[in-house]
């Protein structure tokens, strides 16, 4: 089997990673939104379970998520499509990091926006809504590239879970050709591809929003 086909039936499964991937997005985003802006503004004792839930996500090993979600719920009654479990688990595990970006993010900026928003007789919410999340959201874009392209690879552990993507196609490959170097240097490859050039735009996009705060403080 030559090197071009291999790579062909390979990139057979890029529908399924991209799928995974969009789906992953559809959790992750929200999540990290939500639970990032709720950690900025939670004070006293409930701002203690936000932060468990955040870091229960963080903290704990996709692999092993995976496969509690996968094999264990069935025990407990629910039972969830392989589909389902890889993009929920991917999804809140990204989430889980981008929502400390959304903190961080909210936490650098001037007290003086909150007070100013404050000043004109916006409500708490409205402050926040129109005033800081706007200006937070250009600092967090860049590292959000950066989560993205980490979704993009951690897309490969979904073929545990028998989820026809490019990695398992890769599996397929070197168990019919014994021949697994190629099969996973062309895999290897192939992901490369795929977020190379997102390792660019994430580059471009830090240097622009990057060079955009700096001036905007002078």
């Amino acid at each position: 089997m030559s090197f071009l086909a291999i790579l062909a039936g390979i990139w057979g499964g890029f529908g399924v990673t991209v799928k995974v991937t969009l789906i992953s997005l559809a959790y992750g985003i929200p999540f990290a939104l939500v639970l990032g802006i709720l950690q900025y503004s939670a004070a006293g004792w409930w701002r203690a379970p936000i932060t468990a839930v955040i870091e229960f996500w963080r903290s704990s090993p996709v692999v092993i998520l995976l496969f509690v979600f996968y094999y264990a719920l069935p025990l407990a009654g629910l039972t969830l499509g392989a589909m389902t479990v890889g993009t929920l688990v991917l999804g809140l595990n990204i989430g889980g990091y981008g929502s400390q970006s959304v903190r961080a993010a909210l936490q650098a900026l001037d007290r003086g926006q909150f007070e100013a928003g404050m000043a004109m007789g916006l409500t708490r919410i409205q402050t926040l809504t129109l005033v800081e999340l706007p200006q937070a959201l250009k600092a967090m874009i860049p590292n959000f590239v950066n989560l993205l392209i980490q979704l993009v690879k951690g897309t490969a552990l979904v073929s545990l879970l028998t989820l026809a993507d490019m990695t398992y196609k890769a599996k397929e490959i070197a168990q019919v050709t014994f021949d697994p170097a190629s099969a996973y240097v062309g895999l290897l490859l192939s992901y490369f591809v795929i977020c190379y050039p997102l390792t660019i735009l994430g580059r471009q996009l830090e240097r622009r929003f990057g060079a955009g705060m700096e001036s905007s403080r002078v």
